[in-house]
């Protein structure tokens, strides 16, 4: 029968795993091969994909794939060619070694898994603040960091976590790639210790390169609580590796760790030899013949870095990076290629199946039969604790509704939390505001510091409790786990839509920074789901335009700030989601890249790595006050300050004082009740007129004049010059928008701690005289609304441009995404404006 017709509960053991390509070779690698006992779990809530628990591990298929497996139903027999042949010692021969330029200096590199916990070992050992995530694709690029022990310093390289080497994946490539290519002295491989069937996997292909490895057996308190027995020396003596066990988010074996690395380094330990995994007879006899061809003197440069065992494996399995790293390389690489050819026929002849199909049985054969030696298997259950949150979580009624309430919930926490250190933060700036103006003498200095500093910088300051709070939520449901859970019930949905289930995490990323998110979809197999997922991620509402949306909520909406912000990010993913069916459907057509994804266990995250992502990211936020916005700030500033001289049409000096001179006057002859009410309602007049002045000033300023030209085309969205002069500085960073305001709704000449917040002046501000709209108030609830929907969905920072730009390859697909998202935002602002305008 096919795995798909499988029921919830029921066990079978694989016996045919069709299909070919990507995934076959990634369905197999997982562990999906002859004789792997395997558990239905439960349907996704619109019943695809499935979750199966194989190998003592859940991880999620598209049902269209479960049904290219076939199973026999327990008690049913099948012939299975799994076997465990031992190991072949090559004791006479020297593991390859990295370049020791420096004795005192140690390159290592780390790799394992997704979710083993690679990166949390970087952190403590390094005192990085690497991302952690419990999830896949978290690293997406390689983070060096360096620290000493022992007299050594040791450079270590965090790698993306990959399930194997093949070229299926960006990761897999760029893994093999650095160990060939940087030489690392050790390759210290990071294994989940509650994991170890499927974690070997990838310890076998590196045995298969000869390069010196230590094993990090983390979370092996987690093996311990499960009651498993687990001789790790022996396993470790079989292999020719020291295995060390550690906790490497409580620093527990970490020391130890580096401290073995240091003695393989030393050549001191004794465990360390070189092996072959011995893959049988027919196997062994392949890959000897293809080796013979590949290790001639002409081939020295290439066999000196990659070892040929290694090369000649990868051939029989028909891998693409190989192929290519042959033809580039060596001289007699078609009769490598004739080789090969006649070497996969033979096996494919004896075995009836794939070479590669046959190279992983062996592999997980291998494995099989040295754990049996190795590990005891205790009685409790791993994953009660998982399954009894994912009764919930997944669940078919319940699943959507619970992830619709933690986004909202999300959203309100981050306005009603936020809302009092907003304040504080306010009342802050507006002291120091005061302050300053009160010890510098009225002058540009006095102006700039005042007006285009601390109004600028100042007024994006105060929204930065709403990110920390934002970046806290996001952190903490990817640290659970929860993020791969809503992967696997969005998965049908994001099918739908064109886009693959993995497309989901980058896109949630997005909500905190659309720079990282889109460096993620690097983890996405299918070019074609890679480059909409990448060109769609910026109506992800980032962070950085949080801020202009808690300005024009607070001002205009203040009833239901929460129920607000989460409309705008709906509306964002929907923008994303109606744009991803248009992109598939007339620029990346193409068949969709099987769903196969891990769900990890659930684990409660420490307040210490929540806090510190948070606070990593509060710091990026105001490092960018210091930098980009400080410098937007000055420079609008400037151009909203000169020039100087202005002809203006009303004589507004010669206004200010006839009110002076009619109100002196009133005072002498008012008695001493009613003179501070005169001198209230004389200050009160001249401040208008100083207004009035001020407002023409700006508008015949280089900003000004600016803002005058791209108002005709941004007016019939109801914005004003200024509105568009803010949406052009946005493009540096989005939290300029805001800081921008705060330059040019400045109206008041003096800007003290008595003065009205932004969000007052937003609320007050009034078209000029002379203006086609003269004496209506520029913001409103609709024009508001449509400002938010405009930053929401026009082209992002320059960042983001450029991150678009590198990760395409191709700068038209960033050239793209600025002319297509800037359009849509000006549609949509435009029928939020003019259709709004006939019901209000």
């Amino acid at each position: 029968m096919k795995l798909s017709e499988m029921k919830n509960g029921q066990k079978g053991k694989i016996c045919k795993v069709r299909g070919i390509g990507a995934f076959r070779k990634r369905i197999l690698e997982m562990g999906f091969i002859v004789g792997q006992e395997v558990e239905v779990i439960k349907n996704a809530p619109l019943q695809d994909p499935i979750e199966y628990k194989i190998m003592g591990y859940n991880v999620s298929l598209r049902r269209s794939d479960a049904e290219l497996i076939g199973v026999k139903r327990e008690g049913e027999e099948f012939e299975n060619h799994k076997e465990y042949s031992g190991v072949i010692n090559e004791g006479g021969q020297k593991l390859t070694e990295g370049s020791k330029r420096d004795k005192k200096v140690i390159n290592v590199a780390l790799v394992g898994n997704p979710n083993c916990g690679k990166t949390t070992l970087f952190n403590f050992a390094s005192n990085s603040k690497e991302r952690v995530g419990n999830y896949g694709g978290v690293t997406v690029d390689a983070k060096e960091a360096v620290f000493f022990q022992n007299g050594y310093e040791i450079r270590i390289m965090d790698l993306p976590g990959t399930y194997s080497l093949s070229a299926y994946s960006p990761e897999e490539l760029y893994v093999r790639r650095h160990i060939f290519e940087k030489l690392p002295d050790i390759v210290l491989n990071v294994i989940d210790s509650s994991n170890l069937e499927r974690n070997l996997y990838l310890t076998t292909q590196l045995i298969d390169m000869d390069i010196k490895i230590v094993v990090g057996l983390n979370m092996y308190d987690e093996l311990k609580k499960k009651g498993d027995d687990f001789n790790y020396h022996d396993l470790g003596k079989l292999l020719g590796i020291p295995f060390v066990p550690l906790v490497s988010s409580k620093g527990i074996g970490v020391k130890d760790l580096f401290g073995k690395i240091i003695e393989v380094f030393e050549d001191r330990d004794d465990t360390m030899r070189h092996i072959h995994i011995n893959y049988g007879e027919q196997i062994e006899t392949c890959i000897k013949n293809i080796q013979e061809v590949i290790r001639i003197k002409e081939n020295s440069k290439l066999c000196s870095r990659i070892s040929p065992r290694f090369l000649s494996v990868k051939l029989l399995e028909q891998d693409a990076g190989t192929k290519e790293t042959i033809r580039v390389n060596c001289s007699n690489s078609e009769d490598i290629f004739k080789v090969v050819e006649n070497q996969i026929s033979e096996l494919k002849n004896n075995y009836q199946d794939d070479p590669e199909a046959v190279i992983t049985d062996a592999k997980y054969g291998f494995i099989a039969g040295a754990l049996k030696e190795t590990f005891v298997p205790g009685a409790q259950s791993r994953r009660k604790r998982t399954e009894l949150i994912d009764t919930f979580v997944t669940h078919k009624l319940w699943g959507y509704p619970i992830f619709i309430f933690f986004m909202w919930l999300m959203f309100q926490a981050t306005f009603t939390l936020g809302d009092p250190f907003m304040g504080w933060i306010e009342e802050i700036v507006g002291l120091f505001s005061g302050f300053i103006g009160n010890i510098l003498s009225d002058g540009m200095l006095k102006d700039l510091i005042i007006d285009g500093v601390i109004g600028g910088v100042g007024g994006v300051l105060v929204f930065l409790p709403n990110i920390l709070i934002l970046f806290f939520f996001i952190s903490f449901l990817e640290d659970t786990g929860y993020m791969a859970r809503a992967v696997f019930i969005m998965d049908k949905i994001m099918h739908k839509f064109g886009l693959h289930g993995k497309s989901f995490i980058p896109l949630i990323m997005g909500f905190g920074c659309n720079v990282p998110a889109v460096m993620a979809t690097r983890t996405i197999e299918s070019r074609n789901n890679r480059m909409i997922t990448m060109l769609i991620n910026p109506f992800m509402s980032c962070g950085a335009r949080l801020p202009v949306y808690v300005l024009l909520i607070s001002a205009f909406f203040p009833k239901n700030p929460g129920t607000m912000l989460f409309t705008i990010y709906a509306l964002g993913v929907l923008a994303a989601m109606g744009s991803a069916i248009l992109l598939k459907k007339f620029l990346f057509k193409g068949e969709d890249v099987p769903f196969v994804m891990e769900l990890p266990p659930y684990r409660m995250p420490t307040l210490k790595s929540t806090s510190k992502h948070m606070w990593d990211k509060g710091v990026q936020y105001l490092k960018k006050m210091g930098g980009v916005i400080l410098v937007a700030s000055i420079l609008i500033w400037a151009l909203g300050y000169f020039p100087r001289e202005v002809n203006y049409k009303i004589d507004y000096d010669a206004k200010i004082e006839k009110i002076t001179e009619e109100f002196t006057a009133k005072i002498e002859n008012a008695d001493e009740k009613s003179k501070e009410q005169i001198k209230e309602e004389m200050g009160s007049e001249i401040s208008e007129i100083e207004i009035l002045k001020e407002s023409e000033r700006q508008e015949n300023s280089y900003i000004g004049k600016i803002g005058h030209i791209i108002e005709p085309v941004i007016a019939p969205l109801g914005f004003d010059w200024k509105i568009g002069v803010a949406l052009v500085t946005g493009l540096a960073a989005k939290e300029v928008v805001v800081s921008t305001m705060g330059v040019l709704y400045q109206a008041d000449l003096e800007a003290d701690e008595t003065s009205e917040s932004l969000m007052g002046k937003l609320q007050s501000q009034e078209f000029p005289v002379g203006h086609p709209r003269e004496g209506q108030k520029v913001f409103s609830g609709l024009v508001a609304f449509g400002l938010m929907v405009f930053v929401l969905l026009y082209v992002p920072c320059v960042a983001v441009i450029a991150a678009i730009n590198r990760e395409s390859g191709s700068f038209k697909w960033a050239l793209f995404n600025a002319v297509y998202s800037t359009s849509l935002a000006y549609i949509f602002s435009l029928l939020i404006y003019q259709i709004g305008k006939l019901f209000i």
